[in-house]
């Protein structure tokens, strides 16, 4: 699952850089600074446009968590068919592992290997910050994807989602669709509470509906970001709530799980609003007939544009379309939300 940032708050207040309406914005826009192929405009800082052919090789090391999740296993996916499209890029990948001590041990393997670059998700920011600054020492720069360490000078860029942009864009959605109901009741099926991303996805919720004195949050249980956890923790709000008019579930793979639960007790008498961007939600959303109007999205492209981000470090360009001859330091990705209206641009991101 996607773990948390400690920047979250500090991105609330200022947001970092919001690419595009999502992750794809993102990796169409870094695309234009490391693309194969020719273009006839000239980079943004003017330079010439080498950029536009492949360049200088570049070996980039990738050390993620174990793709125990449906998340997880996409950032793999995307991370590998985006370097598979550079010429130029040579990518170095490791097994993956949740044991921090495992993958702090994977990364000083691709540091003594003098990977020109690394990306990595900690399965664990904390503690694996000193392996990051350990690669940054080295002249190594690095990429820090999504879980965020201790300090900046762990990494040279971080890019990751917007947890507190998920639960607010989840309750402006479901807002305007109560908008017009008195003493409306919604619910929130929470992941895993113990985790930061869990509470900013709550309290961006929780803000959103302070636009909406209509609208009272009666309920709320935490699952474990499985189908498992999904659907006990469902039958149990289900059972408890015997009327509501909204469901906000923080990830689709315990969404799975949720559904089930609803179908078995044969609800339709609200709208569910999902998270992250699983093709089963997609799915579920383009064809309409069930409670799942709309998901949130937590882009698992980020990784693709991470590999884009670690071409452009070790090939020594900036970003097209900005002006500024370096990558920023942090990217921030915009949480979208998903419904009938535009689930057909997003359905060729969906994880399975």
């Amino acid at each position: 699952m996607p773990e948390p940032t400690d920047l979250t708050s500090r991105f609330t207040s200022r947001r970092g850089l919001l690419f595009g309406t999502a992750a794809v914005g993102a990796g169409a826009l870094l695309t234009g600074c490391t693309s194969n192929e020719p273009k006839d405009e000239p980079a943004a800082n003017d330079q010439p446009a080498a950029e536009d052919k492949p360049g200088k090789p570049v070996t980039i090391g990738f050390a993620g968590p174990q793709a125990d999740h449906g998340w997880l296993n996409a950032i793999n996916d995307n991370a590998k068919s985006r370097a598979k499209k550079y010429s130029d890029v040579t990518l170095e990948i490791t097994e993956g592992s949740n044991d921090t001590a495992a993958q702090i041990g994977q990364i000083e393997t691709l540091i003594n290997k003098k990977v020109d670059v690394l990306v990595v998700l900690p399965a664990d920011g904390k503690a694996l910050t000193q392996v990051g600054l350990k690669a940054m020492r080295a002249n190594i720069p690095v990429v820090n994807l999504d879980r965020i360490f201790n300090t900046p000078q762990a990494y040279r860029c971080w890019i990751g989602g917007d947890n507190y942009g998920m639960g607010l864009n989840a309750g402006h959605y479901i807002g305007e669709k109560l908008k017009g109901k008195s003493n409306a009741t919604v619910i929130e099926l929470a992941g895993l509470d113990n985790l930061e991303l869990t509470q900013q996805r709550t309290k961006g919720f929780d803000d959103a509906l302070k636009n909406y004195p209509n609208i009272k949050k009666v309920a709320r249980q935490a699952a474990e970001f499985t189908v498992e956890s999904g659907q006990a923790k469902m039958a149990q709000l289900l059972q408890a709530q015997s009327k509501f008019d909204a469901l906000w579930n923080h990830d689709d793979d315990q969404g799975v799980g949720a559904l089930r639960a609803i179908e078995q007790a044969g609800r339709d008498d609200f709208l569910m609003v999902g998270g992250a961007g699983a093709l089963s939600a997609f799915q579920a959303i383009k064809e309409d007939d069930g409670v799942l109007k709309a998901t949130v999205l937590y882009p698992p492209t980020m990784a693709a544009s991470a590999i884009d981000l670690a071409r452009a470090l070790g090939q020594g360009k900036g970003v097209s379309g900005m002006a500024e001859f370096e990558i920023p330091a942090s990217i921030t990705l915009y949480s979208a939300v998903v419904d009938k209206d535009n689930v057909d641009q997003y359905m060729s991101t969906g994880f399975k």
